[in-house]
């Protein structure tokens, strides 16, 4: 590998996007334009770059832009590497410089909970072998590369940190042990020990000393990393603490007259052991240090639980139709085009397409929704969720890691590893922070070798040395933010709500309006009949006519028209002519009879008597209903009603948003009236009316002027554009490849009530968050003082008193200064108790402040005309405007001020 400071380099890039010589021009051209670069030899067969050029002067970023500028892309590859050794949000810093530093390293984010690192590194420059050298020359390891050749197995024992909970449990018992055998044994006096001071000081320097070196040699290791890097982590603060203490112990054993009077006056009554030695402050530290992360460790384990169950969801076998017979096989050997044979009771192995039978298959574990889904011929099912009832087969379409559950997982898992913007400032703080404490705790030294209380000044002042180098823990910082990222976000996802990136939930706790897109979204997105009102005609004949006359439309209302006929039976005729009339409707000749249908301003054109139902139009449209007159040989003969039925839930979601204290707008192409109308009816705030779909991405620029956090909900296919314009897009989905890939915030259940969910998760999550912030800083503003002596200032210079006795003596002693001992049990809680807050969202029901509607309500809500809203897509009851649905292909001007409109 070539090393950073050599003065020239040359690496050899991909470069993609090369078709001719004249490309190769090109990107030969742009590379030499950078400076620092010496030669540059491209390859049109390989489609690669040699590049020699001074580090000193150009780096990969440099290069990559310039291939990229010249309309060519240079790959970029990404990494998900598993790093051991790191203990707080200083090693995280740590890590991510040190990963930085490799050539050919775009960027580098680092992940404390997950203990990942996510690097962004240009192919061809750096290597695996170089993130390995350069992370363990910082002090930690690369143990493995996340997802490549590790078993389920493996993965969920990573997850559950087994491996590291059984290695911290074994060295926590020893150095326990240990520790406590020391700390009894100094409290023996030497006479009843009937031993020398040397003799009991050098039984407990030989117990120290494997505890100090052996136990703790993890503390020295990260420590010296980073000392060779010119910085510092969690580790140089207990490395350093806890070797003063054992270090003046050991000089004190084996040069007692240096320090002459040291075993006669202690800085702390609890030291008032028969030894003037602290051998029991060192191994009592290292184990307490040890245990807060083992209990840091298995509350992490927790905060992925999660992902661990969702990875536990995937089936081991799969029964396979194969030369006619049925074999079970393991999951891995089934390939696309398989046939799968499913029983009652059993799991789907892989994503299919259902061959033959019927069933319902409970597909809870992917969208949160208990109720099972119907299944037959032609459904798509997914690959771990349970068939309840029939037995079927399927065609296997996605296997192994293309199968929606494991896109879920992978998504999941890199949500958890992506850092908040908040995250970002907090390891920028944490960076800086063990420095700082370093230079109090010499200042503490150093102040009380002047200023100690009674001789000798040395022990006071290195034991209140230690009680700040081993209390500042900036472990809980680097965890507050994390920790409840991860928790959160596995939560969501077992209710169905999938966020891309912390990112993103953290921009979701900041929404202010709500822009929801109506077909789809708030409606079924399916036009259908609800209507026939008929003028001395059968109803079902009228159907039949004007079904037959839509039968050469493709405008959604006139599908819909037909569908209806269809179901019903009916036999639809043969049109002889047919005549679209662009905004207002069509003219068909059928058996001889002329079928005129369309809205009022065609039938007042035609000058057709409307026989009294233009009041029953106007009722029927103020319902958000979209009447269609129906003329027979120049007779008005009755009404077709069609319209798209509201989703039951939406009311209740919109209600829900509103007790979120978000503004709720509805995007729709219908006409103001009719949209005005459904916005009643649902409780709609704002309507932004008659947009055609490449008006979406201006109304969304125009909320975020007026100031607005806007949420944009749409189905993730046709909303793109306004779901990336979003400050978060959310895509209702029903767990296609596209409903997971379109959206900040992936709603898998296709409920618009998963949209308050989602942002009462974020809210959740960030209060969580911000409540971790306030307890790691508030921890060290507050206790990093007392460690230093403050409360010595307190009783004995304020209220000249020694402290009181009792347990608040055992930890301050006489004078109020801080045991080291409780220091190290303090720093471990502090860790303890930011991830167990985290936790809390595991038990938390994010939605129990928001009522839901009851369901006398809601029956009246379904009973009542209210639950009948229009596609709307073009308006057949007036000609105030016309608009298009995006489902509609066609495209649609503003009426004229006649009422009449043009296609």
């Amino acid at each position: 590998m070539a090393k950073i400071d050599e003065k020239m380099r040359q690496v050899t890039m991909p470069v993609e996007g090369m078709t001719c010589a004249s490309c190769v021009s090109h990107v030969e051209g742009a590379l030499k334009s950078v400076q620092g670069v010496s030669s540059v030899v491209v390859n049109l067969a390989t489609e690669t770059a040699t590049v020699g050029y001074n580090p000193e002067q150009a780096t990969a970023q440099d290069l990559m832009e310039a291939v990229d500028d010249a309309g060519y892309s240079a790959v970029a590859n990404k990494l998900t590497l598993n790093i051991g050794g790191m203990t707080c949000a200083s090693c995280v810093h740590n890590v991510e410089e040190a990963l930085r530093k490799v050539p050919g390293v775009l960027q580098a984010q680092v992940n404390l909970a997950t203990e990942q690192a996510t690097v962004g590194y240009l192919a061809g420059i750096a290597t695996l072998d170089d993130f390995r050298e350069y992370v363990t020359d910082a002090g930690y390891s690369v143990e493995d590369v996340a997802g490549e050749n590790t078993d389920e197995e493996a993965d969920l024992g990573r997850l559950a940190r087994t491996r590291e909970v059984k290695a911290l449990a074994r060295k926590v018992i020893i150095a326990g042990t240990v520790g406590a055998i020391v700390m009894v044994v100094m409290y023996i006096p030497l006479e009843t020990l009937r031993l020398t001071s040397f003799q009991l000081n050098l039984i407990l320097w030989t117990l120290a000393t494997p505890v100090q070196f052996w136990i703790g040699a993890t503390f020295y290791q990260s420590a010296w990393g980073a000392l060779k890097h010119r910085t510092t982590n969690m580790n140089t603060l207990v490395a350093v603490g806890t070797s003063v203490a054992y270090g003046y112990s050991t000089v004190l054993t084996f040069f007692e007259g240096f320090f002459a009077d040291a075993h006669l006056v202690h800085a702390n009554s609890v030291f008032n052991h028969s030894t003037g030695t602290y051998f029991d402050a060192s191994a009592i530290v290292i184990s307490l240090v040890l245990l807060g992360r083992l209990l840091e460790a298995r509350a992490k384990g927790q905060t992925s639980e999660a992902i661990r169950k969702l990875m536990g969801l995937r089936p081991k076998t799969a029964r396979v139709v194969r030369d006619g017979y049925e074999v079970d096989i393991p999951i891995d050997e089934v390939v696309v085009g398989d046939i799968l044979v499913v029983r009652p009771g059993e799991k789907i192995a892989v994503d299919g397409e259902v061959i033959q039978g019927t069933s319902a298959v409970d597909e809870s574990m992917l969208t949160g929704e208990s109720l099972p889904v119907e299944k037959d011929v032609g459904a798509l099912v997914y690959g771990a969720t349970i068939n309840k009832t029939g037995s079927f087969r399927f065609r296997a379409t996605k296997v192994r890691k293309d199968t929606v559950l494991s896109q879920i997982i992978r998504m999941v898992q890199e949500a958890q590893g992506s850092q908040a913007p908040i995250q970002r400032l907090v390891d920028k703080i944490a960076s800086r922070f063990v420095p700082a404490v370093i230079g109090v705790a010499v200042a503490t030294f150093v102040a009380w070798i002047i200023w100690a209380p009674v001789p000798p000044e040395l022990p006071i002042a290195i034991l209140n040395f230690v009680a700040v180098m081993v209390i500042a823990c900036p472990c809980a910082l680097g965890l507050a933010t994390p920790t409840a990222i991860m928790v959160g976000m596995g939560k969501g996802a077992e209710h169905g709500i999938l966020v891309r990136n912390a990112e993103a939930l953290e921009r979701a706790y900041k929404i202010q309006v709500v822009v929801l897109d109506k077909t789809g979204t708030l409606t079924e997105g399916h036009p259908m009949v609800t209507d026939v009102i008929s003028l001395g005609m059968a109803e079902e004949e009228l159907l039949r006519l004007s079904a037959s006359a839509e039968r050469g439309s493709e405008h959604p209302l006139g599908e819909a028209v037909v569908e209806t006929a269809k179901e019903r039976g009916l036999a639809l005729e043969e049109v002889s002519k047919f005549q679209a009339l662009p905004g207002h409707g069509i003219l068909a000749q059928i058996n001889g009879s002329t079928v005129v249908l369309g809205n009022l301003a065609l039938m007042q054109e035609r000058g057709f008597s409307l026989n009294g139902l233009e009041s029953r139009a106007q009722e029927l449209s103020q319902q958000g209903k979209t009447p269609m007159f129906v003329a027979i040989n120049g007779e008005v003969a009755g009404i077709i009603v069609v319209a798209d039925r509201l989703r039951p839930e939406s009311r209740e979601a919109v209600e829900a948003m509103h007790q979120l204290g978000l503004e709720v707008a509805m995007l729709t192409g219908d006409n103001r009236r009719t949209a005005e109308a459904i916005a009643r009816q649902v409780g709609i705030d704002r309507v932004l009316a008659e947009v055609l779909p490449d008006q979406k991405v201006d109304q969304i620029r125009a909320l975020q002027e007026e100031g607005k956090v806007v949420a944009m909900v749409g189905d993730g296919i046709n909303d793109a554009p306004a779901l990336a314009r979003a400050d978060v897009g959310m895509a209702i989905g029903t767990g296609t490849d596209i409903a997971i890939a379109s959206a900040d915030v992936t709603l898998m259940r296709g409920d618009i009530r998963g949209v308050p969910e989602a942002i009462a998760l974020s809210k959740a999550t960030i209060r969580t968050i911000k409540q971790n912030l306030f307890w790691a800083f508030g921890y060290n503003t507050l206790l990093i003082p007392i460690a230093a002596g403050l409360l010595f200032v307190l009783f004995i210079k304020i209220l000249h008193t020694p402290v009181p006795a009792g347990p608040l003596r055992y930890i301050l002693g006489d004078f109020g200064f801080l045991n080291p001992v409780m220091a190290a049990g303090a720093m471990a809680l502090s860790s303890v108790s930011v991830v167990t807050n985290s936790l809390r969202l595991r038990r938390t029901n994010f939605m129990s402040g928001i009522k839901r509607d009851s369901s006398k309500e809601l029956n009246a809500l379904h009973e009542s005309n209210l639950e009948i809203l229009p596609s709307a897509e073009i308006d057949y009851t007036g000609g105030e405007v016309m608009a298009i649905d995006p489902i509609c292909k066609m495209e649609v001007e503003e009426s004229n001020p006649s009422g009449g409109t043009s296609e």
